[in-house]
């Protein structure tokens, strides 16, 4: 493992920014504490210039090297917390009711932060680097706001990269794939529009929550006999509800669930016979379906020439052994893939060892991750941006 003495020396610093921002966890969206404190870290920190306001609460720090007007890349940490009650009660728990950083990415804005000072102390790389600080991850598609309100047109970047932690994957261990990466997890809501009646007469209604039954398990066939069996989707069926007392067939039911894919074309056919099906099966007992699907966050894709670029860097730090090049993919979301379609990159996990899950009351960042994440960015921006010299 392949640390500087300055980022080593940094650690305790990093650290502290970490569990500061640990404790106090924003939603999306509202992170003006937090985007506050990032802000003025960065002034401190001397980089060239600080940009607040892109998608209302994100910033982008600019740090030039040699020659800044010949090539660029970005960097991207998220920044919003969760609605979930902390468990934890350790000294840097959330000072925030209700809230709580449960996805990590108090680690993130503070590993992005430990690079922005490393990088705007050392200036060892040629062109220019674009530290985005992004809002809203969490469900509010922060980096489509940010991109609406000029990312990529006020800080031209050739390439960007993100990371993320995952737990579960071993301290000191990188993964990632060439290709999709994430899932989009799209949602959907079915009513089924029946007739009611008494329960002792059920020939006499046309039953919702029997109509209902029906189409879940029929969905259930999209995975199992429609898809390829090498494809790669997830059907779940999340809510069901109908009635309110046992002696009434009622009027109607709600289904509600998620679909994710990891193909474009595989996401648009899931969501075609999802429509087909559900109305299908109502029509032919006589009842009414209405299909609702909510297109949320697109497949991440990882671009093959940045995803080599991304591994070398990492295998530079803990050494190739230590980088999976071909990680299983997560059916999780995650809205850099908005990024990643205006822009060629790259998104990679770093380990948090053997710590509660994302999104978990129990979870909590792995502070011995956070040099290791620095070193990888700092790894990236001064290797890449030699390379970009042949090109």
């Amino acid at each position: 493992m392949i640390l500087s003495n300055s980022i080593k020396a940094d650690q305790p610093l990093i650290t502290q920014w970490r569990r500061t921002l640990h404790q106090m966890p924003e939603l999306c969206y509202q992170e003006v504490k937090t985007s506050a404190f990032v802000e003025k870290t960065l002034k401190e920190i001397g980089v060239d210039e600080v940009h607040a306001g892109l998608g209302k609460t994100g910033l982008v720090a600019v740090i030039r090297g040699k020659n800044p007007d010949t090539k660029a890349i970005g960097l991207r940490a998220d920044m919003d917390g969760l609605p979930i009650t902390e468990v934890q009660d350790h000294e840097h728990k959330s000072q925030h009711a209700g809230q709580m950083h449960a996805c990590g990415h108090d680690g993130h804005t503070a590993m992005l932060l430990g690079a922005a000072k490393h990088l705007s102390e050392t200036r060892n790389f040629e062109g220019t680097v674009y530290l985005i600080f992004q809002p809203a991850e969490e469900g509010g598609a922060g980096a489509k706001a940010m991109m609406r309100d000029g990312l990529f047109d006020r800080f031209p970047m050739d390439e960007v990269y993100g990371m993320h932690n995952l737990p579960g994957l071993p301290l000191g261990q990188f993964a990632l794939r060439p290709g999709g990466i994430m899932a989009c997890p799209d949602g959907f809501d079915i009513e089924i529009l029946g007739q009611g009646g008494h329960a002792a007469l059920p020939h006499q209604s046309l039953d919702p929550i029997y109509i209902g039954s029906l189409i879940i398990q029929a969905l259930q066939g999209l995975i199992s006999r429609e898809m390829d069996p090498l494809g790669q989707a997830v059907l779940s069926v999340t809510q069901f509800h109908a009635g309110n007392t046992h002696n009434v067939i009622p009027d109607s039911a709600k289904i509600g669930g998620t679909i994710r894919t990891l193909d474009a074309d595989i996401r648009t056919r899931m969501e075609t016979r999802l429509h087909d099906v559900a109305c299908g099966i109502a029509t032919a007992y006589g009842a009414q379906a209405t299909v609702n699907y909510y297109r949320s966050y697109p497949v991440t894709v990882n671009h093959g020439d940045q995803t080599g670029f991304a591994a070398q860097a990492a295998s530079a730090i803990v050494g190739a052994d230590q980088v999976d090049q071909a990680c299983d993919p997560l059916m999780g979301g995650e809205d850099f893939a908005y990024m990643l379609e205006e822009k060629p990159g790259a998104y990679i996990f770093i380990g948090n060892g053997d710590t509660a899950g994302l999104h978990h009351p129990e979870y909590d960042f792995n502070d011995a991750a956070l040099p290791l994440g620095v070193a990888y960015w700092a790894q990236l921006v001064e290797s890449r941006l030699q390379r970009f010299q042949v090109d």
